[in-house]
């Protein structure tokens, strides 16, 4: 086994050890790296989102690619796509220059077939490690790699597996890696918006809280952005999925009124029926605050059922 292979493994083998039970890693363990064969090996290098460590030379494959975390106001500059349905990342080209000795080394990783690791930001100091990744595609019109996870060690055992078998399991692999990451994502981004509080009631318990959509994924508008989010407890999150709960485009919270007619115990009195006329407690920065036009169809939702 060559150096590049004994260095790769090396380091999947320590973000085994390093990943917490959600699949995330804290910025820091990254740049410091781990010990191979008495050097320190760094796994990520901010200044740039394509990196491969000088110890394995400046002819070999990249070792990692990264996707910044969000930053609440601002549009990433390399957008990867994590919202679409394709089987694939879309992975920018670092500049618009397929020659710089990044790209070329993204393009070496997909012509060798070596496994490269994915860090996807979650949110400032903390990315989700995603690997194996392979590049299966190079699209210089548009600038991007498409990468994608690997399931032929799922695979090896299964003889008959035919090509198309492979590519099938592994699209649909990856769009569960995106389902994943978009949740995330998203709930990180509003969570920071709303100073991790409902929205409703302003509890500030974090285990007890979601991030809720104002329009749901499948509908095209529907982005992990802040304007399409609510901080939301999960009694609220629920209400307001089921149409208990409603929020006009003026902020203002309406309880269906069955349920205000409704006598039960403390919980529906105090949580929700309460809460009915009160006002959203949003963000005070206008780019933040729920979007009207959104809020809009989701209430005549609430107001038809």
């Amino acid at each position: 086994m060559d150096l590049d292979w004994q260095l790769r493994l090396a380091a999947f083998d320590y973000l085994n050890r390093l990943r917490d039970a959600s699949g995330a890693v804290g910025l820091e363990d990254l740049e410091q790296g781990f010990e191979f064969r008495g050097e320190r090996i760094p796994l990520i290098n901010l200044r740039r989102g394509i990196w491969r460590p000088k110890q394995l030379g400046p002819q070999a494959p990249a070792l990692s690619v990264t996707t910044a975390p969000p930053r609440i106001g601002k549009t990433p500059p390399y957008d990867d796509q994590v919202g679409s349905d394709e089987g694939w990342f879309a992975y920018r080209y670092e500049k618009d220059d397929p020659s710089t000795w990044t790209n070329r080394a993204v393009r070496r990783a997909m012509e060798e077939q070596r496994p490269l690791i994915y860090f996807y930001g979650l949110e400032p100091g903390l990315y989700e490690a995603i690997y194996p990744v392979y590049v299966v595609a190079d699209d210089p019109d548009s600038l991007t790699f498409h990468l994608a996870p690997d399931v032929m060690a799922a695979l090896a055992l299964e003889s008959r597996a035919s090509t198309a078998e492979i590519e099938v399991r592994r699209a649909y692999e990856t769009r569960e890696i995106k389902v994943r990451l978009h949740q995330r994502r998203f709930r990180e981004l509003v969570m920071r918006a709303y100073h991790t509080r409902c929205a409703v009631c302003r509890i500030r318990h974090n285990p007890l809280l979601d991030a809720a959509h104002i329009l749901p994924d499948r509908d095209e508008r529907g982005r992990p952005e802040v304007p399409n989010g609510l901080a939301l407890c999960k009694i609220h999150h629920a209400a307001f999925d089921s149409h208990i709960l409603g929020v006009s485009p003026d902020c203002l919270i309406h309880i269906r009124h069955d349920i205000l007619d409704e006598h039960d115990g403390p919980m529906l009195q105090h949580g929700l029926k309460e809460m009915h006329g009160a006002r959203l407690t949003v963000p005070r920065a206008d780019l933040l605050r729920p979007n009207r036009d959104y809020l809009a169809e989701r209430f005549r939702r609430f107001r038809a059922a």
